[in-house]
């Protein structure tokens, strides 16, 4: 009895009919032109067909209670925006644009209220913001909250970034700032006061803006040579972009584009070379340019820096040199899901 009148107070749906006429109402597909689907939701499965001269992007991304977010820390409607942007970083890595996604969402009954209300707004807002549109998906009963999204995209035939066409000799760039979304998940699990979650150190880590129009643009363009996305740390990224084009990098320390922390939010441990080497969930793009299309390269994109931070080397070894001009290995530190805790 006590469970139902919980339920009750937070108008809680009964049963996945119920939730998906949630989904259905708050997700709104008005103002999403061209999004290539001929059957959304509502049937068995979405219809969905590409544009003429476009390949087809796919995508999926997992988003955690416990390991991505926390359930009674976290905005509701930040875990929304975030669980859409982060995956839609894939398609803003190469070169694309997204079309539709689906939706898999596990959640216990006593969140199918107030909590799924405001995750449905950071959806939907990021579904609008993104120009993607939800075309369907699964739900579930479930103790913790699991969230997975697909995403579908376009790219125009052969335009296609990929990670492995990095060559020796390129500039390797960064697009905007390293370590903010790890500094502000640093201060979200320290506080032990109310948060302000408008402060804008927490807003890299709980509203992620993926470089779309960015990487669209490298793509047609032609700029880029190689792309991805910084979604694990730098330290961890930049190797696999390496190892995929058979290739190494020397980065210079001192022009990774850093986090500025102010006044005492920050602690001696919050050190921003640091954040921006090993700090993930940054979704900014890491990309190579060849040295001929560097100065077809502005300073910066709609706003967003871009940064030379270093080299492509033929030798497959990856160096950081500091200011001083010391070579050391390259530490990897970033985030692993798979790794040992010490």
């Amino acid at each position: 009895m006590k469970k139902t009148k919980n339920l009750r107070a937070d108008r809680s749906v009964s049963g996945e009919d119920g939730v998906l006429r949630r989904i259905r109402k708050s997700i709104s597909e008005v103002g999403i032109p061209k999004s290539g689907l001929h059957l959304g939701m509502g049937d068995d499965a979405a219809l969905f067909q590409p544009a003429k001269g476009c390949e087809v992007i796919l995508t999926c991304d997992w988003f955690l209670e416990g390991t991505h977010f926390l359930r009674d820390v976290h905005p509701p409607d930040a875990v929304g925006w975030k669980c859409l942007a982060r995956a839609l970083s894939d398609i803003a890595a190469m070169g694309g644009v997204p079309r539709c996604f689906l939706l898999s969402l596990a959640l216990p009954a006593t969140h199918t209220g107030r909590w799924l209300d405001g995750f449905l707004r950071g959806l939907g807002r990021a579904s609008r913001r993104f120009q993607c549109v939800l075309a369907g998906g699964d739900t579930t009963r479930r103790k913790e909250i699991l969230i997975n999204v697909s995403v579908v995209g376009e790219v125009r035939s052969g335009k296609a970034l990929l990670r492995s066409r990095a060559k020796p000799g390129e500039v390797l760039f960064v697009s905007g700032r390293l370590g903010e979304a790890e500094l502000g998940l640093r201060l979200i699990r320290r506080s032990k006061r109310r948060l302000n979650f408008r402060d804008p150190l927490l807003q890299m880590h709980l509203y992620p803006e993926p470089r779309l129009a960015l990487g669209h643009w490298l793509a047609e363009k032609r700029l880029a040579s190689a792309m991805m996305d910084l979604s694990d740390g730098l330290s961890v990224d930049l190797p696999r972009l390496c190892a995929a084009s058979g290739v190494g990098a020397q980065i210079r320390a001192d022009k990774i584009p850093t986090v500025r922390p102010r006044g005492v939010a920050g602690s001696a441990a919050d050190d921003p070379k640091e954040l921006a080497l090993h700090g993930g969930e940054d979704y900014e793009l890491l990309f190579t340019v060849p040295k001929r299309k560097v100065r077809q390269l502005p300073r910066s994109f709609q706003g967003i820096p871009l940064t030379a931070i270093g080299e492509i080397t033929r030798q497959r070894s990856l160096l950081l040199i500091d200011a001083a001009g010391q070579e050391a290995p390259l530490p990897k530190r970033g985030w692993d899901p798979f790794r040992k805790s010490p």
